[in-house]
């Protein structure tokens, strides 16, 4: 749909019907004309609070619209609300789920040695010492990564490493093999 004059325009609450049969209500946020891509604001109230989800929309997907009316101003800086509390707790754990997982790529090791750190860490608590993979915070793997690189650790958790070592060896060679 070809949008002419201010049938867009920034605050216009329109109900749209999409292309895909899609019907809902919105404000209009923005309109890019070089785009050609509608930003709009659905409301959705939940108890005293209001939360809004943004849709990003190509205006030729619009098959129809009305306009309902005119809205306040969606863009007014003093009715924007932001919970700085939730943002900053959602970037915390973004950033710890971040580190955790740089945490278990190894440096410097192989790609065996760093499939064998990803199947080991399936069924143990595992994490890299430079090119060694320490599993259960005392057993030391170290490359070339067989059953006989297993040091440290009582002789119980050496066997338990070695069978599942010896076990997840095998895995990923009947997975190359199949490959």
């Amino acid at each position: 749909m070809e949008p002419h004059g201010e049938e867009f325009a920034v605050g216009c609450i329109l109900s749209i019907k999409t292309t895909l049969e899609e019907e809902f209500q919105a404000q209009v946020i923005a309109f890019d004309r070089p785009s050609n891509l509608l930003i709009l604001q659905e409301g959705v109230k939940s108890g005293p609070v209001s939360k809004r989800n943004i849709r990003l929309l190509k205006a030729n997907y619009v098959k129809e619209f009305n306009f309902l009316g005119r809205g306040e101003d969606p863009l007014d800086p003093d009715k924007c609300f932001l919970d700085l509390n939730t943002l900053q707790a959602r970037e915390d754990s973004a950033i710890r789920q971040a580190e955790a997982e740089a945490d278990r790529i190894g440096v410097g090791v192989t790609a065996e040695g760093q499939n064998i750190f990803d199947a080991l860490s399936k069924t143990l608590p595992v994490c890299w010492d430079k090119t060694t993979i320490v599993v259960m915070n005392e057993v030391r793997l170290s490359p070339p990564y067989l059953p006989e690189s297993v040091t440290g650790g009582t002789p119980p958790a050496n066997e338990r490493v070695r069978k599942v070592l010896e076990l997840e060896r095998k895995r990923l060679q009947a997975r190359n093999a199949g490959e």
